[in-house]
C-alpha cells in the first residue's frame, strides 16, 4: 500500500470512530513499509531497546531484511507471538511489581498495532482519563481535581485488585470488536494476548491479563475501563441535581435586616436628614447585623436538593468527589464496585478501597488531596464601601506529602532526613564539576517540577534543597581533597553558585538550581532540563531511517553488503569493563549502520584501529 494511501486512511480512523463507525481494513492497512519503520524509530531510540525477550534477541543487527521476513510472517499467517519473559521491579510499598518483556519481533508488531488502535480510541476517550495517553499526565489528572472539585465532601477510592493480572480477555476482545470490524486484526490481539509468559524457565499460559511492560497494554487497559468512564459519566449525569446550593434561613433573615435598614438611611439621606441620629443607629445596627451574618455560610454546604458528582482516572488510579451526604457517597462505591464486577469481572479492593472526608484527604498519584476553608484576606471597595470579600469554602488542595519528601532525600543519597545531616556521593567523583552540579540540578529540580502543583512545595522543599546543597559541597569537596566552605567560595557568583566550562573555546556557566526558579501551580513541560546532563547523540528519525535504506556501512562505505544495525551498549550491560569504557560508551551514539563483516568484526573485536576510532 502506498505510502499516502495509508497516511490518508490514517487520517480517517478517528473520523469514523467518532462518528461511531466500525472500521474495517486495519489489516491490510499494516502491509505499508512506513508503518513499520515509524514502529521500528519509536522502539529503537527507546532505553529498553537492547533488553532481550525469551529469543535473547535485541534491536541490535536489526535490518530491512528482517522487516520484511516479519511482515510476510505476519500477513501468512504463520506469525506466533513468543511468551514474554517475567521479571520483578520493588514497588514503592515494598512488594514486587511482575513486568513482562516482549521479543524484538513481538515489540515491532505490538507497536504496529499501538499506533492504529490509539487514531481509533483516543479521539473517544473520556476526558477524566489522564493515563498513558498523549496530551494527558499525572499533572493533567492532578489539575483537574484542583480546578473543579471544590466544594466536594467526601472522597471516593477505588482500588482495583491486580487489574492488569485481571484483565478478562474474552471481554477486552468484546469491546475492540465494538469499533473494529476486522477479525484478522482482532486476532493478532488475541494472539498476544495468549502469548503467556516464562517465569523461573517456565512456559506458563496467560488466561487473563496484558503484560505490564508490553507496548500495547497501556492502550488496552484504557479501552477496558473506557467502559467505566463511560459509566460513570451517565451515573454523574443521573446523579448531579440541583442549579445551585440554597441560602439558609437565618442568613436570609440577617440579610432582610441589613436591607431593611440601608433603604432607612439612604430614605433619610434623601429627606436631608444626614445627620438625624437614627441613621447613626441605623449604621451601627448594619455593621453588627454584617458581623454576625459573616459568621455564617452563604449557601447551606449539606443542601440535600443540591448534588454533585466528581471523578478522575490515571491509569487504574480512581478517585471520586461526591458533593452530597456520606451515604450517597456509599451507594456511588457500591455501585462502582457491582459494575466492576458484573460488566469487567474485576475486584474493588476491601482493605484498600474506602470513603474519606475531603478534609481529611486521600494520597493520589503522590500527591495529598484535601480539601481547605480559607478566612477573609484583604479588601475591596466597591461602590464607595470597603468590606472583606468572603473566601470560598472546600477549596480543594495539593499538598507535599513529608514522607515522599525524606524517601527521596534517602533514595538519592542526600544524607539522613531526620538527623539532618548531609553525605557525599562516591558514585559521581569520576565525573567533572559540571556534571555533578547538572546532575544534582536534575534530580531537585525534577522532584520539584513534579510536585509544582502543590501549594506547599516550595515549604517543604526548603529542608531538602538544604541537604540536597551541602551534599552537593562534599561530594566536590571529597574529589577536589578540601573543605566544603572552599567549594563553594569557589562556585560562588554573587547570590548564585555556578561551576565554569568551556565549549568550541567559548565559557559557559551551569548554575546550581534554586527554588525560587520554580513557577508553583504551573505546568511546564519540557522544561525540566534544558541543558541535558549527558552528552548523547541523538539522530532525526527521517535521517536514520535513510541510512539505513541506503545500505551504505558507515565504517567501510561498502554499498554491495547487507547492512544492519548496530546497538551501542548501554553501561548497564558493561559490568566488567574498564571506568574509561563506561564513560566513553555513555557519550556515544546510540545506533550505527554497520555491514555484515563489520558487525561481526566489530563484536569480535577485529576491527582495525582506525575504524575503532571512526566508531
Amino acid at each position: 500500500m502506498l505510502s499516502h494511501t495509508v497516511l490518508k486512511r490514517m487520517e480517517q480512523l478517528p473520523k469514523l470512530s467518532i462518528a461511531g463507525k466500525r472500521v474495517n481494513g486495519l489489516f491490510s492497512l499494516m502491509k505499508c513499509d512506513l508503518l513499520w519503520e515509524q514502529a521500528y524509530e519509536r522502539i529503537a531510540r527507546n532505553q529498553g531497546s537492547l533488553t532481550p525477550g525469551v529469543d535473547g534477541e535485541t534491536f541490535d543487527g536489526f535490518s530491512p531484511e528482517r522487516f520484511h521476513r516479519l511482515m510476510s510472517q505476519v500477513f501468512s499467517g504463520t506469525y506466533c507471538p513468543l511468551p514474554v519473559r517475567r521479571v520483578y521491579i520493588p514497588k514503592a510499598n515494598g512488594k514486587l511489581r511482575p513486568l513482562g518483556i516482549p521479543t524484538v519481533n513481538d515489540r515491532l508488531v505490538q507497536e504496529v498495532v499501538r499506533s492504529i488502535l490509539e487514531r481509533i480510541y483516543e479521539p473517544v476517550f473520556s476526558e477524566h482519563s489522564h493515563g498513558f495517553r498523549p496530551g494527558h499526565s499525572c499533572h493533567t489528572a492532578l489539575d483537574a481535581v484542583r480546578g473543579v472539585w471544590t466544594g466536594v465532601k467526601w472522597l471516593v477510592e477505588v482500588d482495583v485488585v491486580g487489574f492488569f493480572d485481571n484483565i478478562d480477555h474474552e471481554v477486552l476482545l468484546k469491546l475492540l470488536a465494538k469499533r473494529i470490524d476486522d477479525e484478522k486484526f482482532i486476532g493478532l490481539v488475541r494472539g498476544m494476548l495468549k502469548a503467556g509468559y516464562l517465569d523461573d524457565w517456565q512456559v506458563r499460559e496467560s488466561f487473563s491479563g496484558t503484560p505490564q511492560g508490553g507496548i500495547v497494554s497501556p492502550l488496552l487497559a484504557n479501552v477496558y475501563l473506557h467502559e467505566l468512564d463511560e459509566f460513570m459519566e451517565g451515573y454523574r449525569q443521573r446523579f448531579d441535581q440541583g442549579v445551585q446550593r440554597s441560602v439558609p434561613a437565618e442568613y436570609w433573615r440577617l440579610s432582610a435586616n441589613m436591607q431593611y435598614r440601608w433603604k432607612k438611611v439612604r430614605r433619610l439621606r434623601s429627606e436631608g436628614k444626614a445627620d438625624d441620629p437614627a441613621v447613626d443607629q441605623a449604621l451601627r445596627e448594619i455593621e453588627q447585623i454584617g458581623e454576625r451574618r459573616a459568621s455564617l455560610r452563604a449557601r447551606d454546604p449539606f443542601d440535600p436538593n443540591f448534588r454533585r458528582l466528581r471523578f478522575v482516572r490515571y491509569a487504574d488510579d480512581f478517585l471520586i468527589g461526591v458533593i452530597g451526604s456520606k451515604d450517597e457517597a456509599r451507594e456511588v462505591m457500591a455501585a462502582v464496585r457491582t459494575f466492576l464486577i458484573e460488566c469487567l469481572h474485576l475486584e474493588a479492593s476491601e482493605e484498600k478501597s474506602r470513603i474519606a472526608k475531603a478534609s481529611d484527604g486521600v494520597r493520589f498519584l503522590g500527591y495529598d488531596v484535601h480539601t481547605h476553608t480559607q478566612r477573609r484576606t484583604g479588601k475591596v471597595v466597591r461602590d464607595g464601601r470597603v468590606f472583606r470579600p468572603r473566601m470560598p469554602s472546600d477549596i480543594m488542595q495539593l499538598s507535599v506529602p513529608w514522607d515522599k519528601v525524606a524517601q527521596f532525600c534517602a533514595t538519592k543519597g542526600y544524607g539522613n532526613w531526620s538527623a539532618y545531616v548531609s553525605q557525599h556521593r562516591p558514585r559521581l567523583l569520576h565525573c567533572s564539576d559540571v556534571e555533578i552540579v547538572m546532575a544534582y540540578n536534575a534530580e531537585l529540580r525534577g522532584f520539584a517540577n513534579y510536585y509544582a502543583l502543590a501549594w506547599d512545595v516550595k515549604k517543604k522543599l526548603n529542608k531538602l534543597s538544604h541537604i540536597w546543597r551541602a551534599s552537593l559541597g562534599r561530594t566536590l569537596a571529597n574529589k577536589h581533597k578540601c573543605s566544603v566552605m572552599q567549594v563553594f567560595n569557589r562556585l560562588r557568583c554573587g547570590t548564585d553558585y555556578q561551576v565554569s566550562y568551556r565549549v568550541k573555546g567559548e565559557t559557559k556557566t551551569a548554575k546550581l538550581w534554586k527554588s525560587t526558579e520554580l513557577m508553583v501551580g504551573e505546568i511546564r513541560y519540557g522544561t525540566i532540563d534544558v541543558v541535558p546532563a549527558t552528552a548523547m547523540w541523538s539522530l532525526n528519525r527521517t535521517e536514520f531511517v535513510e541510512r539505513l535504506n541506503a545500505n551504505q556501512c558507515e565504517l567501510c562505505g561498502a554499498e554491495d553488503k547487507a547492512c544492519e544495525v548496530h546497538h551501542v551498549r548501554k553501561m548497564a550491560d558493561m559490568k566488567v569493563a574498564p571506568l574509561g569504557r563506561k564513560m566513553i560508551s555513555a557519550r556515544t551514539r546510540k545506533r550505527i549502520v554497520l555491514c555484515k563483516p563489520c558487525h561481526v568484526d566489530l563484536h569480535a573485536g577485529r576491527l582495525p584501529d582506525r575504524r575503532q576510532l571512526q566508531l
